[in-house]
């Protein structure tokens, strides 16, 4: 679930600001907010760290589920 932040104390320049950046962008102020608080904490860094390790496609993903296919059916002699 999303957390729900309350930013209090904006200055009229600052609020100007994001406005002018976010009629821009077209987009929402709390679009632009989202992603100046995105790129401030490095969340953006962090995923583009982690698609370095993100090497399955398509086919990869389906070979990889017919695999399981087998592995996800019971012997029903052997559990009763």
């Amino acid at each position: 679930m999303a957390k729900q932040l309350t930013i209090r104390g904006v200055s009229d320049e600052i609020g100007r600001r994001l406005e002018r950046v976010s009629r821009a962008k077209g987009q929402s102020v709390n679009t632009t907010v989202l992603e100046i608080l995105a790129t401030a904490v490095g969340a953006d860094e962090r995923r583009h760290r982690l698609a370095r390790y993100v090497t399955w496609n398509q086919e990869d993903l389906a070979e990889f589920d017919e695999a399981l296919v087998a592995q996800r059916s019971t012997d029903d002699p052997l559990w009763r």
